[in-house]
């Protein structure tokens, strides 16, 4: 039997692509906003693709506010371009 691979979409292009190929973005309990690139850490998730076109696709739209029902303020959206272009 193979073993099933997990698939999330990114939530820039709306590509769906196996979950380790993509980065997750984490919002825990405390409403804290961070990358997560062992995909384990606890929250609710949303994935996007590894390079700085969806990034960019992300933050301009402002799509992590609607993912997460929660208003993301512009530095979290720096905080986290700076810690995923430099990972």
């Amino acid at each position: 039997m193979d073993k099933k691979i997990p698939v999330r979409q990114c939530i820039g292009c709306r590509e769906k692509k196996p979950k380790k190929e993509l980065v997750r973005i984490v919002k825990d309990k405390e409403q804290n906003i961070f990358l997560d690139r062992t995909g384990k850490k606890n929250g609710r998730g949303a994935y996007i693709c590894d390079s700085a076109e969806c990034f960019s696709i992300v933050a301009k739209k402002k799509m992590l506010n609607k993912t997460f029902s929660m208003n993301v303020s512009d530095d979290i959206y720096a905080e986290l371009k700076e810690e995923f272009m430099h990972d």
